[in-house]
């Protein structure tokens, strides 16, 4: 069993996090922290071998934790788990070696994926001290799309994906909405809004909530173009 701790000074998502945790196999929860002061404390009592990390805390923000595992050289993993999605902050979590990054809110999908991709690799360095080519590159170059089925989900087709997928290849550069989509492509609101849920669900698309003085609010869609070749999978 891989042994877990959750830094979050939120308790709802804490628990959010620990709920989730707890309907995958492999993992136990071991100790949660509402501050880096608190990690760092339990880190001294506890064996931990993953970090669920946040970095916007009070006090200590995570990147300082993760500044204090890599000088002590604690063979310790990462994963982000945070509302910052600022290109600066992300690369800098990678340059610290993290594991995977999730920004919030995320659906159980990818949580599980960031896991999952996890302890595959873990359970594969504790079998053997090699590895061959297509090995690693497996686990370095395909860890997002081993861990998404290939299958689309019920209701949704590869040719309406398709339209639907060039509809956005001529919106990316703006926010969008699935009214726009759904014009464009000529499909109603609510078989649009099946698809970009989809590629949100899978990384492709974040997805914002804009709430106006009247009316219901408006969901505007952005393109994750780091993201864009999963969809090679199912097209």
């Amino acid at each position: 069993m891989i042994s877990v701790m959750v830094v979050e000074d939120d308790p709802m998502v804490a628990e959010i996090n620990k709920q989730y945790l707890s309907k995958i196999d492999g993992f136990r929860l071991a100790a949660t922290a509402g501050s880096v002061d608190e990690a760092v404390h339990l880190l001294e009592i506890n064996d931990i071998q993953l970090i669920l990390l946040d970095l916007f805390m009070p006090g200590k923000v995570g990147l300082e934790l993760l500044t204090y595992l890599r000088k002590n050289e604690l063979e310790i993993d990462v994963i982000i788990i945070s509302a910052a999605s600022d290109l600066e902050r992300i690369q800098k979590a990678l340059r610290y070696g993290v594991a995977d990054y999730l920004i919030k809110p995320f659906e159980f999908e990818r949580f599980n994926a960031a896991l999952t991709s996890y302890r595959q690799k873990t359970l594969l360095s504790h079998k053997q001290k090699a590895v061959s080519q297509q090995e690693l590159d497996h686990l370095l170059l395909n860890r997002e799309e081993s861990a998404i089925a290939e299958e689309l989900p019920k209701g949704l087709t590869k040719d309406t994906l398709k339209q639907v997928w060039e509809s956005i290849q001529g919106l990316k550069d703006e926010a969008f909405s699935t009214d726009e989509v759904a014009n464009h492509v000529g499909i109603s609101r609510v078989s649009a809004r099946k698809y970009l849920n989809f590629l949100k669900e899978i990384g492709i698309l974040d997805v914002k909530v804009i709430y106006g003085t009247i009316g219901r609010p408006v969901y505007q869609h952005e393109y994750n173009r780091f993201k864009e070749h999963l969809i090679k999978n199912f097209l």
